[in-house]
């Protein structure tokens, strides 16, 4: 994954990105608001020795230093820590008292700091005094037991910063914290969203198409949430988004096979919930929009949706023609906004891969593409059962629709071995309610539409990436 794609990644997944670092923002911030305060009281010891009698003071100065890191040790001891829990009379243990106090000494000086810390700051200096005191009795006199050789070396110890009393906290740090949780969300959030786009299987780049089929992309067609309410071209205006992208596939058709022009075609899609019957009966629509002779035929047979969908009667059709019981001409209506001609599915039957394999209807459709200029033929899924691999030998080519962000590259990829397995072509991929906002090389004209359908628009040609 080079940068480029590293950062589609972050624009295709940057909810994911920022949710993640909300979280950790609100943890952190949660757990600073929560933590109970904790305050310091800092002092400082000077260790000097008495050099009169000593010949050698630099011998001297070492040992002092040396006798300074074995007092900072003994005044995180709990033999002092039980000393000030008795003078203070303080409701913890030794050990927990010995684990507040912390001391260290400067390797070049003999200098020792004391720091204790307390969830009560007039407590935490009140230890600190105690701990001053205890230590410098154990330094000056060391024969109450501090287990050295000082005792005979006359060391000495003053305060040179007694201990100090603050009502700041010194934890939580609640703007570390909090920066501290943001970075941790970013790193998460990174990896969250990087983990998710390597097993996401689903297709959405135009690239991930051209891992399967060398099939290419004829259209890409936007995701639209009034497609319920308007799924017609005919009910969008000129230059609404739908509309545009459905031009652009028309156009792309023309440059399928510029030796055998393409006139009859199966619109399939490689599992339901894709938009295939609404991409089919659009594109027949925007077909008959330029006065070309278009008839649709729902071979669906199990699911017919396209009578329905243009407002049209579905119960005489393809196989109520194909039985004898009306003639193919009474069967087909015409849907007057577009002059499209419209060959239901008919009644139901029980037995829908049969009948399409049958003589009979491989006769009608090369009847049916013979009297007209185009025949778009809207199809079942192909992997739930076998009809539109069987359609596929009797059309020119296959256009297979799928759904951006929820088709898998598994199913593409078994769907064209069906077409080819039949011996079907392939013309193209129709990517299905592509997100404004997805990433990838599926290109659509948008158009932003300020008045009533038909009307013009004050923004033209403005071509986004998708």
């Amino acid at each position: 994954m080079d940068f480029k794609q590293f950062l589609g990644v972050l624009r295709r997944r940057w909810i994911s990105v920022v949710a993640v670092i909300a979280v950790a923002v609100a943890i952190a911030t949660a757990i600073s608001f929560v933590m109970t305060p904790k305050y310091e009281s800092k002092s400082q010891l000077f260790l000097n020795i008495d050099v009169s009698n000593i010949t050698d003071s630099y011998a001297a100065s070492l040992y002092v230093q040396t006798e300074a890191t074995a007092y900072a040790q003994l005044a995180q001891s709990t033999k002092i820590a039980h000393e000030v829990v008795g003078a203070l009379n303080l409701d913890v243990t030794d050990e927990q008292l010995a684990g507040q106090i912390s001391a260290t000494v400067d390797s070049t000086t003999s200098l020792i700091d004391l720091t204790v810390t307390d969830t009560n700051a007039a407590r935490a200096q009140a230890i600190n005094k105690q701990l001053t005191t205890a230590l410098i009795n154990y330094i000056e006199h060391p024969d109450t037991g501090s287990g050295t050789s000082a005792g005979q070396s006359k060391i000495q110890a003053t305060v040179t910063n007694l201990p100090t009393f603050s009502t700041s906290p010194v934890s939580p740090k609640k703007l570390l914290n909090i920066v501290a949780g943001l970075a941790i969300g970013v790193l998460l959030g990174i990896a969250l969203a990087v983990s998710r786009e390597l097993l996401d299987r689903t297709i959405r780049t135009a690239d991930h198409v051209a891992d399967i089929t060398e099939a290419p992309v004829l259209a890409s067609i936007g995701f639209d949430g009034d497609i319920r309410r308007a799924p017609l071209l005919t009910d969008l205006g000129g230059f609404a988004a739908r509309t545009e992208a459905f031009r652009l596939l028309r156009t792309n058709l023309q440059f399928i096979d510029l030796d055998h022009q393409p006139r009859c075609l199966v619109i399939t899609s490689a599992v339901p919930g894709e938009g295939k019957t609404m991409t089919s009966t659009n594109l027949a629509v925007a077909l008959a929009q330029t006065g070309r002779r278009t008839l649709i035929i729902d071979a669906d047979l199990r699911r017919p949706r396209v009578a329905s969908t243009l407002g049209l009667d579905p119960a005489v059709g393809l196989t109520t023609a194909l039985v004898g019981k009306t003639e193919i001409a009474d069967a087909i209506q015409v849907h007057g906004p577009s002059g499209l001609h419209v060959l239901a599915s008919g009644a139901k039957p029980p037995n829908p891969t049969e009948i399409l394999q049958s003589r009979v209807t491989h006769d009608l459709i090369r009847r049916l593409r013979s009297s007209y200029d185009t025949v778009i033929i809207d199809g079942p899924p192909l992997l739930p059962v076998a009809d539109a691999s069987v359609l596929s030998t009797l059309a020119d080519g296959v256009i297979l629709v799928i759904r951006h962000g929820k088709t898998t590259r598994d199913q593409v990829t078994e769907a064209v071995n069906r077409v080819n397995q039949v011996g079907g072509r392939l013309y193209g991929v129709v990517v299905n309610m592509v997100a404004k906002r997805a990433v990838g090389s599926y290109y659509y004209y948008y158009y932003e539409e300020t008045g009533p359908a038909g009307g013009k628009s004050s923004k033209e040609g403005k071509r986004r990436s998708q």
